[in-house]
């Protein structure tokens, strides 16, 4: 099997199967990436442009939790794809609801349709994200060198659809450039353009998926049985009913706000991969060597938290900043605050095609822990430098240059290198063979868990205290990755072979 996985190169050198993989993946992150590039500015602009009317503070956390409760579901997708449906029919679904989110926010039925939006994108994603990147790692054999380039590669379709968003789907939002909704936005249009995103992706991968997928991806790895089923729709409704519990307090005693409600999402993003990892490490089914490599695994979790809280920002602090801080033209070109979400995906395929070609020749490169380390001193720098221009000015008034923003995010892309990939090839590699899906639902509790800390932490983000929020949360990333940096040894025995 595994020789056979190893001759398909049908795809730039890659199985043929990464093709289908990299294609719906685009289109999904195209619809999410659109969306999210107005979805802030949608909230908090006034009803008479177009907007919601909420305060910048509210939209800022709301756009970070939900960030955090669609990279939360893919717990539950995991195991769907892992003990009912099988990875390729959990995706399916999961695409079908994110194309139904989208058309909800394009119609015109205010704060309701937003929620309603949030529950099917959440939901949506949960069922997609960790299922598609599982079924790239199982493309490939576990002596396959090419592992790494190949999600390299899937990054960069992931990046490539992201890119595009943020011009395209603010561009319909405005009216195509004629001017078709007077001095407003229709942000509607521009939710319509993200739910046809999705719909292309959707029809691509049903029928190429018939062609160039594994039959495997079709049945579940560890099917549930029958007799285990029972308890976990009990728990299931004993956690509904706890939930429902609490909300129903709150709202009697006056306390049911936005801002509880995101206090309680930040305790169970928090609290979830705790509860995951004790129960995979307690787990019968996980082996001695496995067991060994989700301790190595953790430190790897905690090191991915701190360094999405900060990659995330973009579409929430460096949202803000370049809406309210930074000139929005260079020389006699214009363009929306929006646009500045392109860059992210932009030095991400701009940084690829090397660190394809690093990885793929580089013989005695960094193991893991050591990519990380790095990772993380990068995203803190990019957030250190992001103070400067309040530093060198002395005032935080004002507009300042579009260039810091880009540097900033050229920075950060470079720690995304040396993190997402690499995280998302050896999380496929640590997995235990009984918790494949669920152990990269866990790379995005990852990115939850940094989301949710993000929801609270934005708070105390303003143009007033831009300088010391840059410097103290780039500083603890910058200490950390130094301090994973002196562990990387005993992290990677505990690796016990994967490298």
């Amino acid at each position: 099997m595994g020789k056979q996985r190893n001759s398909d190169t049908a795809f730039l050198g890659q199985p043929r199967g990464l093709s289908t993989l990299f294609f719906t993946e685009m289109w999904e992150r195209f619809s999410y990436y659109g969306m999210r590039a107005i979805l802030l500015f949608y909230m908090y602009y006034a009803v008479t442009k177009g907007g919601l009317g909420f305060d910048e503070t509210t939209a800022a956390s709301i756009m970070s939790i939900y960030g955090s409760l669609v990279y939360m579901s893919g717990v539950v997708g995991g195991w769907l794809s892992d003990r009912v449906w099988g990875s390729r029919r959990t995706v399916f679904i999961g695409g079908v609801l994110i194309m139904f989110g989208h058309i909800s926010l394009s119609l015109p039925f205010g704060s309701t349709a937003l929620f309603v939006s949030i529950a099917l994108i959440v939901v949506g994603t949960g069922l997609l994200k960790p299922n598609v990147s599982e079924m790239v790692g199982s493309l490939y054999s576990e002596t396959d060198k090419r592992r790494d380039a190949g999600f390299s590669m899937f990054v960069f379709g992931i990046n490539l659809g992201a890119a595009v968003a943020p011009w395209a789907v603010p561009f319909a939002a405005s009216g195509f450039g004629f001017h078709l909704f007077g001095s407003g936005m229709n942000f509607h249009a521009g939710f319509s353009l993200a739910a046809i995103g999705m719909f292309l992706g959707l029809v691509q991968y049903y029928f190429d998926g018939k062609k160039y997928l594994s039959k495997d991806s079709l049945y579940p790895q560890d099917p549930i049985e029958k007799e285990n089923l029972r308890p976990i729709i009990i728990w299931t409704i004993v956690g509904v009913i706890a939930l429902a519990a609490i909300i129903a307090i709150l709202g009697l005693t006056g306390n049911l706000t936005i801002s509880n409600v995101i206090w309680i999402i930040t305790i169970i993003a928090i609290a979830l991969p705790i509860i995951y990892f004790v129960m995979m490490l307690s787990s019968r089914k996980v082996t001695k060597v496995e067991r060994s490599r989700v301790w190595a695994y953790v430190p790897l979790f905690i090191a991915a938290a701190v360094f999405w809280a900060i990659e995330e920002s973009g579409s929430v602090v460096l949202a803000l900043f370049a809406a309210n801080r930074t000139v929005l033209h260079i020389g006699g070109w214009h363009f929306a605050a929006a646009n500045f979400q392109t860059l992210n995906p932009l030095f991400i395929m701009i940084l690829t095609p090397f660190f394809v070609w690093l990885w793929s020749t580089w013989d005695k490169q960094p193991s893991a822990p050591g990519k990380f380390s790095a990772g993380l001193v990068f995203a803190g720098a990019s957030y250190i430098f992001m103070a400067l221009p309040g530093i060198i000015h002395g005032s935080t008034a004002g507009r300042v240059s579009p260039w810091w923003l880009i540097g900033s995010w050229f920075i950060v892309e470079i720690a995304e290198m040396l993190i997402s990939p690499i995280g998302l090839s050896v999380t496929t590699k640590l997995a235990p063979k009984a918790f494949q899906s669920q152990m990269m639902s866990m790379w995005f509790l990852a990115d939850a868990a940094g989301q949710a800390v993000n929801a609270q932490i934005v708070k105390f983000y303003s143009s007033s205290t831009e300088v010391p929020y840059f410097l103290a949360v780039g500083l603890v990333s910058v200490i950390i990755g130094i301090i994973l940096f002196f562990f990387v040894k005993p992290i990677h025995r505990l690796m016990d072979g994967v490298d």
